[in-house]
């Protein structure tokens, strides 16, 4: 690819998130405190929706690092807002950990405590402490740190169990989302507790964390990871592996972020121990490259695939490349990206209404189903996509 094109390429993704992905998000604020929690996929706001920890926490986390990359006040003061509210709605301060949905008043919905969920409010939580000196935001990430090492970590087997009752009992249905099966461990909850304990190593350079961090990548990596370079999604409590398809956007995601966590953690000498299993997740990944440049969803475990194109995989597919080109010098993960970017650009964007479609269908039409705000539809896959891509791009 020639220097201009590289340049265009990475102006795109700026355009993308300073012109379309953020102000979008930025005008779901609510008066009332925090941010809407649903938009239909026609552009319509449920103003009382309920509010889920996934799309809250992200909000944090994306608005504290847009802020960290563009230094824009309105960033700094949406992600405050975002802060404020999480923290006062969804810590449980009678038992600890986060809910798994509330109220648009803030009032307990489900009141269940997914790690998942504890994860990414730490992810979440320790940006916002990375853009500004926070101490009680800092003790809130440090206080679900320790709430999941000592409720969640599982000590006869390593890795940590996928979901617990308010007050830490088992449950008998510990499944993610109405997509996942009911497993003691996935493959998803590991790697974004990972993603979060690096996060806030940054911030709280403990040692317990880091020894908890360190593990939780050799997990990941000798574990999870398949011989094939595919991670598993499910598995037993001792870890025997369950019943599953293949998961190309999260084995892309994952090859890039292992290497990320590693310099977090321990710099260079650690990266270089996850380097071979990132390399191999990287090329599985990219087996789900379809010709027009664009991922597809995933295998299902009876053989036949899923052809849908959601929003975060492409995303992904966009990120996964890059690193695959810079930090393992393949060429061709360059075209690759700019491939899925052009993919994303030409087809995913909703150019009338603003931000992306959830996806495509098999079919290549956009998927207005399914919200363009909700639940699980956030700004964090999309924006991480543009501030990273940003990043890898300059100085080229």
């Amino acid at each position: 690819m020639r220097k201009e094109d590289i340049v265009r390429f990475r102006e795109e993704v700026r355009d993308e998130l300073e012109r379309d992905i953020l102000p979008w998000w930025l005008a779901l604020k609510d008066p009332r405190g925090g941010y809407f929690g649903e938009v239909d996929a026609r552009g319509h706001v449920r103003k009382d929706a309920p509010r889920g920890v996934v799309l809250d926490a992200r909000l944090v986390w994306t608005f504290s690092a847009a802020y960290g990359a563009l230094r824009r006040p309105e960033l700094l003061e949406a992600a405050s807002w975002a802060k404020d509210w999480f923290v006062e709605n969804f810590i449980d301060t009678r038992c600890g950990g986060v809910y798994w949905s509330v109220a648009a008043d803030g009032s307990p919905l489900e009141d269940k405590k997914q790690l998942y969920a504890q994860g990414f409010a730490i992810y979440g939580l320790s940006e916002w402490c990375r853009v500004h000196p926070d101490e009680s935001a800092l003790e809130a990430a440090v206080g679900l740190f320790r709430i999941v090492e000592e409720h969640f970590a599982d000590p006869a087997y390593g890795g940590y169990v996928e979901a617990l009752a308010r007050d830490f009992s088992s449950l008998p249905d510990m499944s993610l989302s109405a997509h996942d099966i009911n497993a003691d461990k996935t493959m998803n909850s590991h790697l974004h507790l990972l993603e979060a304990y690096a996060n806030l190593y940054r911030v709280w350079p403990d040692p317990a964390l880091k020894t908890a961090s360190e593990r939780l990548l050799r997990l990941v990596c000798d574990t999870i990871m398949a011989p094939s370079g595919h991670l598993g999604l499910y598995f037993r409590r001792d870890w025997t592996a369950l019943p599953g398809g293949i998961s190309f956007g999260h084995d892309i995601e994952t090859s890039w972020l292992v290497q990320e966590c590693a310099g977090f953690l321990g710099g260079p000498s650690l990266g270089e121990t996850v380097r071979p299993a990132a390399l191999r997740m990287g090329a599985a990944g990219n087996e789900g490259l379809l010709p027009d440049g664009s991922m597809r969803y995933e295998r299902l475990p009876d053989g036949t695939e899923d052809l849908s194109r959601q929003w975060w995989v492409q995303a992904e597919t966009v990120v996964g490349n890059l690193h695959l080109w810079k930090a393992f010098g393949d060429p061709a993960g360059l075209d690759r990206a700019e491939g899925a970017w052009a993919f994303i650009r030409d087809r995913l964007v909703d150019r009338a209404g603003g931000e992306w479609y959830w996806g495509l269908f098999p079919d290549g039409t956009p998927d207005t189903t399914n919200p363009k705000a909700g639940f699980w539809k956030c700004p964090y896959h999309n924006a991480r996509m543009c501030l990273q891509a940003m990043e890898i791009l300059k100085d080229q």
